[in-house]
């Protein structure tokens, strides 16, 4: 299970799930990515989770303007949805469209988040998005299994775990240390995991992760791959937060970028 970029049409489907990270930055979009948003493919099903700022670019790029199946918005924070609202225009004025409604599964308000969002608060965008109300639980999406759980972030926010054909993939969303992020990520093939500042006074409780935390996270479910996302560079130190969660996890594990690929 390699990270690789630039190689999305060579992938032949099978039985694997495929996570591709359209952008990784966390809280706003960095120099060199756009903020959260990763297509996790099986059964020549895609699913965008989040799609925040800056990722619909990467979404032509990297995949393709309309190859999404559905959508899952782990929170309503700016930098996990806000180009959720820009794909209205997509989808809704497309000279080959209107197309179909697509599922966005999302934390109550989101229809009336992406709506203002969008700059349309007298009428719907039910023309574009089917929504579907997060709560904790198991339910399909397509070919995943998918279970979400409330995690430790100021607003209604969820961690997800999407299993297929035996493989697990866990994301962790946006959050600080909780015994919901470690069932969730318990045994996964695969933890994509929010490493978002350094150890030390300038990281608040209650909000994020460190590289440290996400290694111990990590080392505590028995993942077998940890893939740390969502650093604020502006802020931060990649090499730190590398080294830190290099400490405290004893697999293999690396910082994702954009356009990287990863086969569970």
């Amino acid at each position: 299970m390699q990270g690789r970029c630039g190689d999305y049409g060579a992938w032949q489907w099978d039985n694997r799930m495929r996570l591709t990270v359209l952008g990784c930055a966390g809280s706003f979009p960095g120099p060199d990515s756009p903020c959260s948003a990763y297509l996790v493919e099986a059964d020549g099903f895609r699913l965008l989770v989040d799609f925040g700022s800056g990722a619909l670019s990467t979404l032509q790029r990297y995949v393709g303007l309309h190859a999404v199946d559905a959508i899952l918005l782990t929170h309503l924070h700016c930098d996990h949805i806000l180009d959720a609202a820009s794909y209205i225009v997509v989808r809704r004025y497309a000279p080959d469209g209107p197309y179909p409604a697509l599922p966005v599964y999302a934390p109550s308000g989101a229809p009336d988040r992406l709506s203002a969002a969008y700059g349309q608060t007298d009428t719907t965008i039910d023309d574009v998005y089917q929504f579907y109300g997060l709560q904790p639980g198991t339910f399909p999406i397509g070919p995943f299994s998918v279970t979400v759980d409330r995690v430790n972030h100021p607003i209604e926010t969820y961690g997800v775990r999407l299993e297929h054909e035996g493989r697990v993939l866990c994301y962790s969303s946006d959050t600080a240390p909780c015994e919901a992020l470690l069932r969730l990520a318990q045994d996964a093939d695969v933890f994509l995991c929010e490493a978002s500042y350094l150890d030390g006074v300038d990281n608040p409780p209650d909000l994020h992760l460190t590289g440290r935390e996400a290694g111990e996270a990590a080392t505590k479910a028995g993942v077998g791959r940890l893939l740390l996302t969502h650093l604020v560079v502006a802020w931060g130190s990649e090499a730190h937060t590398l080294d830190s969660a290099t400490a405290a996890f004893p697999g293999p594990l690396e910082v994702v970028r954009p356009g990287a690929s990863y086969d569970i």
